[in-house]
């Protein structure tokens, strides 16, 4: 058995490729435009790394989705949880659970997905601004 992809329902095809793209850094490796099934299939992954791909789903026709942390989350190692972090603050994403041990942190998707950053190797001494952040919201 291959790990293949993980798929997520997106309603704001733009807002979604900004978010996973520009902020976290995936790269698009596949798309697929279905006429007849009104939907896009887009296919992410980290650069380097396309055996660990997101699929976006998204219906031409409005729908609604709830419980985005009813699906559990999406997780990536990064070399440096602080600067990912400070990055993704930069680019305006809320961090709902700042990495305060230096290992662990989420953030959430346009369609409210829930995201872990995981420090690869070692965790980071805990440092601030991070380790007296608040958690925000639902992580």
């Amino acid at each position: 058995m291959k790990y293949l992809h993980t798929m997520v329902r997106v309603t704001d095809l733009d807002a979604s490729l900004d978010f996973y793209c520009n902020k976290l850094g995936l790269k698009e490796v596949r798309r697929i435009e279905n006429e007849k099934g009104r939907f896009s299939l887009i296919f992410l992954a980290p650069e380097g790394d396309e055996t660990s791909q997101v699929e976006l789903t998204y219906n031409w026709d409005p729908e609604p989705y709830d419980g985005g942390r009813n699906f559990g989350h999406l997780a990536y190692g990064v070399d440096n949880i602080y600067e990912t972090c400070q990055k993704l603050m930069d680019d305006g994403v809320t961090i709902n659970r700042p990495p305060r041990d230096g290992h662990m942190a989420f953030i959430r998707s346009p369609d409210n997905i829930s995201i872990e950053i995981i420090q690869n190797g070692d965790d980071l001494a805990p440092a601030e601004p991070w380790l007296s952040m608040e958690n925000t919201g639902s992580w």
